[in-house]
């Protein structure tokens, strides 16, 4: 895999990384008329519960479902610029324009009921494929190979800036979840602090005295009626107390703190199962199944020793046309009611018929 750093018209890095052999050096130039890029976030402490909030006002300008003719992350042709100069990519990293997080973000900590700080860290746009049409699930191994490598690379690269606590690399896909942009893609944010759910489980494994990952992964690998899918060194199971009506974790049998931490074998891997529960995903409703998919990985930091890396992924889809929506004991006090049994999930999983693999 080939490695070229560059910098956009507003000053933003963007890093190809090409897996083709004999792709073309990149060198073109961002000639677009940008202004310098700059980020005025800021988050807020709650008195009451002690969670950061972010606000990013100016966010609500992004871009907002384009045409296709329009995308911003496809590659730039005559006459039409994008995020990204070259004519074709293999995939490609770059600062988001947007972001709720920015190592440019200006202001001073301020101290009080409210504490407040600038919005601190990076927020990145990972382009999976320059085909506008593909999805993650329609990737060849090879390629799902290169984005896992890109993944550790980035959280490395992010975990050493100034100020990040937490890397957290995720795809949103469907207009369900409320993506805005259609192209294939992830993002990556990398936190000015741990967050909320992270905290929770570190608390966990703190009084627990380590992760209890290792006993739940033991446990659904022996129980088998919410596996999904296994290979050497990954199982794909339906968790016992899911929150989501679809919802998959994807667990390394091996304790590590982050994605860095994989081995070239545990990569590999990780790429030949997890296209295949992606299948089986989409042929669940016989369509693309909409989803949040996102890496927890250990703070940066802090308690590494109790994380343990593993992929969270959920839908929101509780029918075929039927969504679920959180309503108020879910928004209002975190408490989740799901209307799909784990068993039941895991069970049509494991049956159905692989869908939108090419």
């Amino acid at each position: 895999m080939r490695r070229t750093a560059a910098r956009l018209a507003d000053g933003r890095e963007i890093v190809y990384f090409d897996d083709t052999p004999g792709a073309a050096p990149r060198v073109a130039v961002d000639e677009r008329d940008l202004p310098r890029a700059e980020s005025v976030s800021q988050i807020r402490r709650d008195p009451l519960t002690g969670e950061w909030s972010v606000l990013a006002a100016f966010r609500q300008t992004r871009t907002y479902k384009p045409p296709a003719g329009l995308c911003p992350l496809c590659p730039s042709t005559p006459g039409r610029p994008t995020e990204i100069p070259e004519a074709d990519y293999d995939v490609v990293v770059f600062e988001n324009r947007f972001p709720s997080f920015s190592q440019h973000a200006m202001g001073e900590p301020e101290p009080g009921l409210v504490a407040r700080a600038p919005g601190l860290g990076r927020c990145e746009v990972l382009c999976f494929t320059s085909d506008h049409t593909a999805s993650f699930g329609t990737l060849s191994p090879e390629r799902v190979r290169t984005i896992m490598d890109v993944w550790a690379d980035r959280t490395a690269v992010l975990g050493a800036l100034p100020g990040v606590e937490q890397v957290f690399p995720f795809e949103n896909r469907g207009d369900e979840i409320g993506v805005t942009l259609a192209h294939p893609h992830g993002q990556i944010y990398g936190y000015p602090f741990v967050t909320p759910r992270t905290e929770r489980m570190l608390t966990v494994a703190r009084e627990r005295g380590g992760s209890p990952m290792g006993e739940v992964l033991a446990a659904e690998r022996a129980a088998g009626t919410r596996v999904v899918a296994e290979s050497a060194h990954w199982t794909a199971y339906v968790p016992t107390a899911a929150r989501w009506p679809v919802e998959v974790h994807v667990v390394p049998h091996r304790q590590v703190p982050d994605l860095p931490a994989l081995t070239a074998a545990e990569r590999a891997d990780f790429a030949d199962l997890y296209l295949g529960v992606l299948g089986r995903l989409d042929g669940l409703y016989d369509r693309e199944l909409p989803y949040v998919a996102g890496w927890h990985q250990a703070p940066v930091r802090l308690d590494r020793e109790l994380g343990w890396l593993h992929l969270q992924l959920f839908s929101v889809l509780r029918a075929a046309d039927k969504l679920k929506y959180l309503a108020g004991s879910e928004s209002g006090m975190a408490v989740w009611i799901n209307d799909v049994d784990p068993d039941d999930l895991a069970a049509r999983l494991r049956s159905a018929p692989p869908r939108y693999r090419r």
